[in-house]
């Protein structure tokens, strides 16, 4: 009987085996002759030429092999490419310089295979999201689709988002260290936390901060005197004209806790606001409730936030019958009958529309009031009410560069990039709270919130951190969203306009993150205000100097005001969707 039973498990492995042939060390000549190295993964007994899907990865060929095979199983030629100077490819890794054009090279090699039948697409996330944006603007003509998830947009949401430096930047950078992958030592998260408390609490200068890992660099460097959007950044990304000219179907993902958000709903803008109107309807978006691995491996559990299964969306099986149909000429996927699929947390339903615009279109205006000036914590908080204040003093508080705050929360370090640094960030040390008064019934809030704060303050700059909280009946408290402000990049990303002494200044908040959450009926939401100080990003001095060299001799303690009276209507604007 064992006997029998051995055989038949013998028998199941074999027939369960992978039909699949691997070509490892495959050299791809560019055209300046630097070899890079390809893993190729192709399917068994392969009689007719088929697509190739590549991604291009400065994470080495390997971190892919699952899904090499997956696609390999299934009709489909695979290719995963180590980047210029990253595993076993020649050259010098300098990040975002040479994927475009190497870029173009791969896919014009693999189009000429004769495993291929012309039809070259990408697949891949965070770097390899980016990258696909970056060769699609160099119109290699087999490129026949991108898939870009969680896209880095650099300079602006990685390394310094909201021209806000993250201490992360120098972790990604030793990370992509070196030709291999430095994976044990970036797991090492103490290390990490560490290394950046060292410098937040010695009130370093954050250029520094290359120094203080053991790791100096001089990509980190360039970036610190790049500190805002300039023509170094634009280089890396398309155009205006680029967006015009691009003439293939695009999926773009991203999720409500993805730390490159900001960056995937950049590139899917100025593609609907550049781009040929025949293109831009074969452009679709996924956004759900995914931090920035989940973009591609989605989970139930996010930041300690369960999600119904219905959540956790088979992203192969998508990509699949996306790669068909722009490839085979199957049907669209089912799951894409409109232009974009949202995910609404808390009714716990996916949703389909044909634009953002059409989402969450009335607007719940909070107006900003408290008592006599006091909402400065949450038991004595200011209030959010549908009714503009009228007589009320403004609220302040003390913003101290120096001011060491308790621990905060470890960042996520099990994907390449961060999950969300800014989300995970707790509110510590001096601030402004304020609450609505409880739902009278169930609301969706989709979309973006924004916030329009008159303040006032006696430093030239400062950081503004805002973000928001759905607070329950039961008083479990459920992150939404959250938005950054250099004060001296109020009106400009790229114009710099120090802050006149104690003038009050009207402040548009727009760069909150894209949700959408069921606020149960009961609840209520929390607003927080206060200034950035975390060993997780730079710290501004307030003198308004530059910051990266900024240290203690250069501090400068500054009362930041909120005013909410018949003139200064501090607003908070809620998108709800009915």
């Amino acid at each position: 009987m064992q006997k029998i039973a051995l055989f038949c498990f013998i028998f199941i492995s074999f027939q369960t085996f992978a039909q699949v042939n691997i070509k490892w060390g495959q050299k791809i000549i560019t055209r300046d002759g630097t070899k890079l190295s390809a893993t190729i993964y192709l399917p068994e007994n392969q009689n007719d030429k088929l697509p190739v899907i590549f991604t291009f990865t400065p994470y080495n060929s390997d971190s892919y092999h699952d899904r090499g095979m997956f696609f390999a199983k299934n009709g489909y030629v695979f290719a995963s490419v180590d980047v210029r100077g990253r595993g076993n490819s020649e050259g010098k890794f300098e990040p975002f310089v040479h994927e475009a054009k190497d870029g173009f090279d791969v896919i014009e090699w693999l189009a000429q295979q004769n495993f291929c039948n012309g039809k070259v697409a990408m697949w891949g996330g965070s770097y390899s999201g980016w990258n696909q944006w970056a060769i699609a603007k160099e119109f290699p003509p087999h490129l026949t689709t991108i898939v870009p998830a969680a896209s880095v947009f650099p300079g602006l949401d990685f390394p310094n988002p909201n021209n806000i430096f993250l201490s992360y930047t120098m972790n990604w950078l030793t990370l992509v260290s070196g030709l291999t992958q430095n994976a044990n030592m970036i797991a090492d998260n103490s290390f990490w936390k560490s290394k950046y408390r060292k410098m937040y609490e010695s009130h370093d200068a954050f250029e520094t901060l290359d120094e203080t890992v053991g790791n100096p660099s001089s990509i980190f460097h360039n970036w610190l005197n790049h500190y805002k959007p300039d023509s170094y950044w634009q280089f890396f990304t398309p155009s205006s004209l680029n967006y015009a000219t691009l003439k293939i179907p695009i999926l773009s993902i991203t999720g409500y806790f993805d730390g490159d958000q900001m960056g995937a709903l950049a590139y899917y803008d100025k593609h609907h606001n550049f781009g040929n109107y025949a293109t831009v309807q074969e452009h679709h978006l996924i956004i759900g409730p995914f931090d920035h691995a989940g973009t591609r491996t989605p989970t139930g559990d996010v930041g300690g936030l369960k999600f119904e299964e219905e959540a956790i969306l088979d992203l192969n099986k998508i990509h699949l019958q996306w790669y068909d149909w722009a490839m085979k000429g199957a049907k669209k996927p089912d799951f894409l009958s409109k232009k974009i699929a949202y995910y609404t947390m808390g009714e716990e339903k996916w949703h389909s529309a044909e634009n953002l615009q059409e989402i969450g279109t009335k607007k719940k205006m909070l107006y900003i009031d408290s008592n006599n000036g006091k909402a400065n914590s949450t038991f004595s908080s200011g209030n959010l009410l549908p009714i503009k204040a009228y007589k009320s003093e403004p609220d302040q508080y003390l913003s101290d560069p120096l001011q060491i705050n308790p621990d905060v929360q470890d960042m996520d370090d099990s994907d390449e990039r961060y999950t969300n640094q800014t989300y995970s960030m707790q509110i510590l040390g001096d601030g402004l709270v304020y609450h609505t008064l409880p739902f009278t019934q169930d609301t969706k809030i989709t979309g973006k919130v924004e916030m329009s704060a008159y303040i006032s303050m006696d430093v030239p700059d400062t950081d503004f951190y805002i973000e928001l909280y759905e607070i329950r009946p039961d008083g479990e408290s459920i992150y939404l969203t959250n938005c950054m402000m250099r004060a001296r990049y109020r009106d400009s990303m790229t114009e710099e306009k120090l802050v006149p002494f104690r003038e009050i200044i009207k402040y548009d908040f727009k760069q909150f993150s894209w949700f959408s959450r069921q606020i149960q009926k009961g609840s209520r939401v929390r607003m927080f205000l206060k200034s950035v100080n975390s060993p997780n990003f730079e710290k501004n001095y307030q003198s308004g100097g530059v910051i990266s060299k900024e240290t203690e001799k250069d501090a400068r303690k500054g009362i930041i005001r909120l005013h909410h009276d018949e003139t200064h209507a501090s607003v908070l604007i809620l998108p709800i969707e009915e």
